[in-house]
């Protein structure tokens, strides 16, 4: 692969694989053709999205028919996730696929050979591209754990629009996005909007369980119960 013109290729860290971005090309920023009279100058595809949700929801299925195709091991996370599983279409920030750390590279060959660039961030928990001006993060942990085997295989096949790709089962997903919060991080505004979305899918117990005795997953839940989105823990039992 070749080096980023704007970016020296970052240091090997031990465990991670050697990866380098590559030159962005009309792969990451599809065009529009020129109209007939040639009068109107191209348009970023971007640009005709209705609204970031829309472009988001397009990079996703982009990135998945991708690792698709090469066959490569994975399951959609994240926002695009809930709203594969039937919850809301308001997407948020950006969207996470989770892959295993032994095909980073892998993948990140796949992404470069479709024009991608593919950046290695200081954590080395995950690699980064963009896709229609919108960020995917693919992620090897999943709420500090590694992604495994056993992970993706309890994937669901699930359309995403018009591309059907693996998605986390509903437990994993919610799993995923209760079990970091703490004093830094306790947004609950989105995984409220998700659980409410997936609760009849979800087996809460499983993911009490993962989540132990901290202490912002535990007001996580009691929030959950108050608004009778979940059982009390005593009635559940």
């Amino acid at each position: 692969m070749t080096q980023n013109r704007e970016s020296a290729t970052p240091a090997r860290r031990p465990g991670f694989p050697e990866l380098r971005p590559v030159e962005e090309s009309l792969a990451q920023s599809p065009r529009e053709p020129r109209s007939p009279t040639n009068e109107e100058p191209r348009r970023d595809r971007g640009q005709a999205f209705l609204d970031r949700s829309q472009a988001i929801l397009e990079a996703t299925k982009q990135i998945g028919a991708l690792l698709k195709h090469k066959g490569h091991s994975f399951a959609l996370a994240g926002s695009v996730a809930v709203y594969a599983h039937g919850g809301s279409g308001h997407l948020q920030h950006d969207a996470d696929f989770c892959i295993l750390r032994s095909d980073a590279e892998a993948v990140a060959d796949t992404l470069a050979e479709a024009g991608l660039t593919v950046r290695t961030p200081p954590e080395d928990w995950l690699l980064k591209t963009t896709c229609f001006g919108q960020e995917v993060d693919l992620l090897f942990e999943l709420a500090h754990r590694p992604v495994s085997t056993e992970l993706l295989a309890r994937a669901q096949e699930l359309p995403v629009d018009s591309v059907r790709m693996p998605v986390l089962a509903p437990t994993d997903l919610m799993r995923g996005l209760i079990e970091p919060f703490s004093e830094h991080y306790c947004d609950f505004g989105p995984v409220l909007a998700a659980a409410r979305a997936l609760r009849e899918k979800v087996d809460w117990e499983a993911v009490r369980a993962s989540c132990g005795d901290e202490p912002m997953p535990a007001a996580f839940f009691f929030l959950l119960e108050r608004l009778n989105v979940i059982a009390p823990r005593e009635e559940s039992r």
